[in-house]
């Protein structure tokens, strides 16, 4: 009986020996901490973090989808662009050749109803006088340039109309003057619009071409809705593949889309309007992004963001504008068709195949309707005077409507309860390195009777930033590691943005850069991905003890390999310290035992803080993973000042 009585008391002095012994080992180390992991819960009532808790957000933005992940090589296709009483900006197209040989202007005679822009050229030369060597005509650089690679094979599609014979030619060109590729066609003068479409095949490589059309013939020709797209977009769906692979990688839960404050507009007329986005690409009017000041022709639409999150096995969350711009907005009195924009909207995801606007759908080629389950109401709307009134009336007509739709509201209910109904209430943060480490605890004390949370933005930025540093990850990465914690009221999570293009950085940082052919993850891309396995684990409970003036923190989760069925118990640790720390972890009530052989740790680290990824080097930072030759139930880890750690037992 002494002796049962003493077995409690002496497995505490064990510990205790245990930790002093590892502390001492690691005495080199700058600190001393130590993590108890409780491994032992109750399957049934085991917390499980959302299935979808991570995923993405896609915004247009630093042209993010217009020359970006939409792979449309040509800007301005429709030369819409200059707006309706336009006639001669053609922005981004050039003329080539002298204006004694050519003119250009824009002619709103197009055979497209909601697109009457049309490019007109009067060429003066090739009859008595001839025209210079090569033609003239135009020429459109595309997104800063058209990216050619040899074998492949690119879709050429554009409109004509002529009252005279006459030959052109289409080709790509590189800036080294060099054709990539090349069409010639007659054309005959029967005044009538003509739908031209070829097959060219790239001769060379060049990823930094132009589109030039020109001519020797002399006449008036009319020409309208130019599009050149890869034929080895992701699935034939229109999506560059290397950009789509690496938000694929990322195995995104959900895709909010499409903002943001491109929903929201500077002004209502420049709001995003859904309707616009579908159909036929020569019929879509595209418009004019007014708050981060270019065009989109909107070939990636409604559809195509519903089509994207449906490839990525995402879920989609459309973000719908609620009667409500920057500087602009309406009461509810006049919100009637913004609400049943937003009803109709709904229909065409997710309505049959025979109703009004599923049926729109299905002639786009899709009769299946889409997975729509949530839909938030405006972007950032909360702080405006008629956002609780308009909330409430898309609130009670989609609920009707649809009961089942997830409805998110703008407004925070972190610190404060809602005074409205919601399903979700939306949290952003765009702060400093430190801030976005302290609000690591943001959610520690929000009512769990509420709604849940969805953090649709969080980034660190500005100065901390830059282009995209180690420093804003690391913080990035406490921060995640708090809404793990905290997953019971933090339903999902995405940062923002996701995407820039490099000659269009309008805001920064950003996930992954790009231009016309190569690409990069900053810092932050790769702290995301090493939370991608949080998506329905199991949330163990862990305690932190530690001296390191709260620069240390931690999270444990036990998840399963999806393809080799294995399991692993992952560790987590951000030190945002400046000093090298010996973590001491004990792992209590784990049943099985920690395999050494598949057991791992991966890193994220650099030399400087501020150091960066960039097409020079674009994996300057990026995680590195060993093997874990000491891993155990009781174990220690040196973690590197400044760094994000993450172990993963096999068990």
């Amino acid at each position: 009986m002494v002796f049962c009585s003493l077995r409690p008391w002496f497995g505490v002095m064990l510990y205790s020996l245990l930790i002093h012994f590892l502390s001492f080992q690691h005495c080199f180390a700058d600190g001393n901490s130590t993590l108890v992991v409780n491994a032992s819960f109750d399957k049934e009532n085991a917390r499980r973090i959302p299935q979808s808790f991570h995923g993405v957000f896609f915004e247009e933005i630093n042209h993010a989808g217009a020359g970006g992940l939409w792979a449309e090589l040509v800007s301005n296709r429709g030369f819409e662009a200059g707006g309706p009483d336009n006639t001669l900006n053609i922005y981004p197209w050039s003329v080539i050749g002298n204006e004694s040989s050519i003119s250009v202007s824009i002619n709103h005679t197009s055979c497209f109803e909601r697109n009457k822009a049309a490019l007109q050229m009067k060429v003066y030369c090739g009859g008595l006088k001839p025209c210079p060597y090569g033609g003239v005509g135009i020429s459109n650089p595309g997104y800063w340039g058209m990216n050619f690679e040899q074998g492949k094979r690119y879709k050429v599609v554009y409109h004509v109309k002529s009252e005279t014979k006459f030959d052109f030619q289409l080709s790509f060109t590189g800036i080294d003057v060099i054709k990539v590729a090349s069409n010639t066609r007659h054309v005959f003068g029967d005044k009538k619009w003509k739908r031209v479409e070829t097959i060219v095949e790239a001769k060379h490589t060049n990823h930094y071409s132009s589109l030039q059309i020109t001519t020797t013939s002399e006449g008036t020709f009319l020409l309208d809705q130019v599009s050149a797209v890869p034929l080895d977009t992701h699935m034939g769906h229109g999506f560059r593949n290397d950009l789509f692979q690496m938000v694929a990688d990322l195995k995104p839960k959900f895709l909010r889309f499409p903002g943001g404050t491109y929903v929201e507009g500077d002004h209502l007329q420049n709001r995003y309007q859904w309707k616009d986005t579908i159909g036929p690409w020569e019929e879509r009017p595209g418009h004019f992004d007014d708050i981060w000041n270019y065009w989109s022709d909107d070939g990636i639409g409604y559809f195509e963001y519903l089509q994207l999150a449906e490839d990525l096995g995402a879920l989609p969350i459309w973000v719908f504008n609620a009667g409500i711009s920057v500087h602009e907005e309406v009461n509810a009195s006049a919100l009637a068709p913004y609400v049943q924009d937003a009803l109709d909207g709904i229909e065409f995801a997710r309505g049959s195949p025979e109703s009004k606007w599923g049926s729109v759908r299905a002639a786009m080629g899709h009769p299946k309707p889409f997975d729509l389950r949530y839909v938030a109401v405006g972007n950032e709307d909360c702080w405006h005077f008629n956002y609780q009134g308009n909330y409430l009336k898309f609130y009670e007509a989609i609920r009707s409507a649809n009961p089942d739709i997830q409805i998110i509201s703008n407004c925070d209910a972190s610190s404060a309860p809602l005074k409205h109904p919601a399903d979700l209430f939306e949290f952003h943060i765009y702060t400093d390195s430190n801030d976005m480490f302290s609000k690591s605890t943001q959610f520690d004390h929000t009512s769990r009777a509420g709604p849940k949370a969805f953090v649709s933005e969080y980034a660190v930025w500005k100065e901390d930033a830059a282009n995209g540093s180690l420093l804003a990850a690391i913080a990035e990465a406490a921060f995640l590691i708090g809404l793990e914690k905290n997953s019971d009221i933090v339903q999902m999570v995405s940062y923002a943005p996701l995407f820039s293009n490099i000659n269009d950085r309008r805001w920064i940082p950003d996930s992954i850069v790009f231009d016309s052919c190569k690409l990069y993850g900053t810092p932050s891309y790769w702290v995301q991905k090493l939370f991608i396995e949080s998506n329905g684990a199991t949330f163990l409970d862990s305690t932190l003890f530690t001296t390191s003036s709260n620069k240390l923190i931690a999270s444990a989760i036990i998840w399963e390999n999806s393809t080799e069925k294995k399991k692993y118990l992952r560790i987590k640790i951000v030190n945002f310290g400046t000093a090298t720390e010996s973590l001491n972890i004990h792992i209590n009530g784990l049943n099985s035992n920690v395999q050494q052989f598949g057991s791992t740790k991966t890193v994220l680290a650099s030399t400087n803080l501020m150091d960066e990824n960039s097409f020079l080097d674009p994996k300057k930072v990026v995680p590195q993973t060993s093997s874990l030759e000491n891993a155990d139930k009781y174990m220690n880890v040196i973690l590197s000042s400044y760094s994000v750690t993450s172990l993963d037992l096999l068990i």
